[in-house]
């Protein structure tokens, strides 16, 4: 588990959040923290996924699938990659 998962964890379990004595407890910045708790933020992963094309499932089984034709002696062209994604 991350540090930042475990201090946000750490801050659900308190009535009243004390974000710079957790973010100390944790060793991350006590902003990102704050941020994060409060909704504002998200997580790189988290940014990163919303801003792909394809999901994470349609990635894996688009590189099946060229890795099938690949063995196959038949790698797919970058026209035929675009229209399968």
């Amino acid at each position: 588990m991350d540090p930042i998962d475990a201090a946000l964890a750490a801050l659900g379990l308190q009535s009243k959040p004390n974000y710079t004595q957790t973010a100390m407890e944790y060793r991350i910045d006590r902003s990102t923290l704050s941020r994060r708790h409060c909704n504002i933020a998200g997580s790189k992963a988290d940014g990163y996924e919303s801003q792909s094309f394809l999901t994470n499932q349609q990635s894996n089984m688009l590189i099946t699938y060229i890795n099938k034709l690949t063995k196959q002696s038949l790698p797919p062209t970058v026209a035929i990659l675009e229209n399968f994604a």
